[in-house]
């Protein structure tokens, strides 16, 4: 999958994705019973986010209510904010061998070592090239590395704008906007402890200058 690769910005070797998938036909037999087994090992591993499309994310959905409500179309995606936590899930999801498709994004020099204390071999690689054409006409740095973290662009630029100047004036928190902005990603990839992160790295940016940045 390529729409979690062009994640940019600071603070990227706290953000991994991870995807699970199927193919119709092929690992599809008794989804849903493996499906779970896979995401209790996702929680145990300690996803910050994760979800399912067609229910929503925990941010705003409970675990509960997305497992009761899985279904073999569902799609069951999340995000990890350390590569102990990548290194953990891979191994576990080694040794209880569901069958089912894995996919990690972050810094590749980050994920590679994951594999290979985890013991397991990536089957393909997809890598972003960048951005290309009038990149002048983009967001600013700081909101292209908010809005990017929502793969399928759910959340717009002039939505994290002005809530980064909420941010900055103290009119909101960081923990209570980054969560907004994680209840606008339906996959559950959307990495709400990075976006907070990024967010008081503004603010306190702000308070040592004095200015307005």
């Amino acid at each position: 999958m390529t729409h979690s690769l062009h994640r940019c910005g600071r603070i990227q070797e706290r953000d991994f994705v991870w995807l699970l998938y199927h193919v119709k036909g092929v690992n599809d037999d008794h989804l849903v019973e493996r499906v779970r087994k896979a995401i209790g090992i996702v929680e145990e591993a300690g996803a910050v986010n994760w979800g399912d499309v067609k229910s929503g994310p925990i941010v705003s959905v409970s675990p509960a209510e997305i497992k009761e409500k899985l279904t073999e179309k569902s799609r069951i995606r999340g995000v990890f904010t350390s590569r102990d936590q990548v290194t953990e899930f891979l191994k576990k999801m080694k040794d209880a061998d569901l069958g089912l498709c894995v996919v990690i994004s972050g810094l590749l020099d980050q994920v590679f070592p994951a594999c290979q204390e985890a013991g397991v071999r990536p089957h393909t690689i997809n890598y972003s090239l960048g951005v290309f054409g009038k990149k002048e006409l983009l967001a600013e740095d700081d909101t292209l590395a908010i809005t990017t973290m929502c793969g399928h662009h759910m959340i717009s630029d002039g939505f994290v704008a002005e809530t980064r100047r909420r941010v900055k004036e103290g009119k909101i928190s960081p923990e209570k906007a980054s969560l907004k902005f994680a209840e606008l990603c339906p996959c559950g990839i959307f990495n709400q402890e990075r976006a907070k992160e990024l967010l008081s790295l503004e603010k306190e940016n702000l308070n040592v200058s004095g200015k307005k940045q």
